[in-house]
């Protein structure tokens, strides 16, 4: 499959990626095509005002941070192409669990929006190899290609030189959230504990305290995979756990083993119940009603929401034996084949990417830009300190956000880890996770 070698590329050449990235100076240099010119400044190109007619954008940011991002978004799109109207075809819940299943059958249907969301990598190759979506170089160019997007970002997102969509921001996976003031009550350090089997103890300490939720985790297959996800990259270090990925890798080992067993001693401390997916599972760390959650730094704004201040009323820090790594995934917008409106597409893609709509989007959903150009002292403390890391650390690919595995590899694992949620064994979780692979992973 045409995929794999993409992500192969992809993987291989992620140090480079994060080496090239980070905060700087935005661009004076415009790159120009036939339609007009841009700048980092804002988008440009196309029709003046933009092309004109509706412009449906397909996402799941539907709740919380994730809709204030989008309605950053939506504004500067109506204020810098007044011509066209923008569609909000948001579908919420299970990190696009439901949307990828209503868009699978708009797709099908011949029915596609303008542009859809699609998370850089594996997943998206789903859209590339079905042929539903439509290549933008232009559009990069025009945004100034790899002099602002990191080109093994860019290499995530193309085959055979064909680039499929156009990045919006970069998210952390493999972050601990953290209430300062429930581990104080139990006489529990806030620093980063060196190891998962420090963690453990810490999350015991929690418990025999009188906490009981020491760790706050969704009844949603996904926000399990998630935090699934971390303790496999803890146990197995970035380079085996990235070679997870390569096709033909064995999950049939003991590292996986050992991960499984203690993914299952973490569940141990987590609620069975009361948070279905991850806004309420953030919430219960805001309230004090648990210590710890993991999730990806969208949840950032979620404690700014609630207007908590970050290094006080919360704490954040890499999954314990993941320091150095930073778990990646990033979002990107195709254009649709198909679409009632490309030309509208492009204006939408032209603000997606542009440093004015990363900037505006990504301070308020808590990620970081694509763009490399975009001043890092623009942000908060805590984006900040992820555009240090993703610049800095070793990367590895998220599975639960599609970068490191296609969407039916990725719904098998769900499955696994869904029945392991209610029947907590360990060999028939590792059964699935190798008969997944299998499958898939080729």
């Amino acid at each position: 499959m045409r995929f794999k070698t993409a992500i192969a590329v992809g993987l291989a050449g992620m140090l480079a990626l994060a080496g090239c990235s980070g905060g700087g100076t935005p661009a004076t240099t415009p790159a120009a095509n036939a339609g007009g010119a841009t700048t980092a400044a804002g988008p440009a190109g196309g029709a003046e005002g933009g092309a004109g007619g509706d412009v449906g954008v397909f996402t799941w940011w539907a709740e919380g941070s994730e809709k204030d991002g989008l309605a950053e978004l939506e504004k500067l799109f109506e204020q810098d192409f007044p011509n066209n109207t923008f569609v909000n075809l948001a579908v919420a819940g299970g990190a696009g669990s439901n949307a990828k299943a209503k868009l699978a059958a708009d797709l099908q249907n011949n029915n596609p929006p303008e542009s859809f969301q699609g998370h850089a990598g594996a997943e998206l190759m789903d859209y590339i190899d079905a042929d539903q979506i439509e290549p933008v170089n232009d559009i990069i160019d025009e945004l100034g290609g790899d002099s602002v997007f990191p080109k093994n970002l860019l290499d995530l997102i193309s085959v055979d030189g064909d680039i499929f969509s156009v990045p919006s921001n970069v998210h952390r996976s493999n972050v601990v959230w953290v209430n300062p003031a429930v581990l104080a009550e139990a006489g529990i350090s806030t620093d980063a504990p060196a190891d998962l089997d420090a963690w453990i103890a810490d999350l015991e300490k929690l418990k025999a305290a009188g906490v009981d939720t020491p760790i706050s985790v969704g009844t949603a297959a996904w926000t399990q995979v998630h935090l699934f996800e971390s303790i496999l990259l803890a146990e197995l270090g970035t380079d085996e756990y990235n070679k997870l990925f390569e096709p033909g890798a064995s999950w049939d080992t003991d590292a996986v083993k050992s991960a499984v067993s203690k993914y299952a001693k973490v569940l141990t401390y987590a609620n069975t119940g009361g948070a279905d997916d991850w806004p309420a599972a953030t919430v219960m760390v805001i309230d004090g009603k648990a210590g710890y959650n993991i999730m990806g730094d969208w949840a950032v704004a979620e404690f700014n929401s609630k207007n908590k201040t970050y290094g006080t009323d919360y704490l954040a820090w890499p999954t314990p034996g993941t320091d150095g790594t930073f778990l990646f995934l990033a979002d990107s917008f195709t254009l649709a084949k198909g679409a009632k409106n490309p030309e509208g597409a492009k204006d939408w893609l032209r603000l997606v990417g542009s440093a004015e709509g990363q900037k505006a989007f990504n301070i308020v959903k808590g990620s970081i830009p694509a763009r490399t150009d975009v001043a890092a002292g623009d942000f908060p403390e805590y984006q900040q300190s992820a555009m240090t890391s993703f610049k800095e650390d070793k990367i590895a690919s998220s599975i639960a956000h599609g970068a490191a595995a296609n969407n039916a590899w990725n719904s098998e694992i769900g499955t696994a880890i869904s029945k392991f949620w209610t029947d907590k064994d360990e060999a028939g979780l590792v059964s699935g996770l190798v008969a997944a692979a299998d499958k898939n992973n080729k």
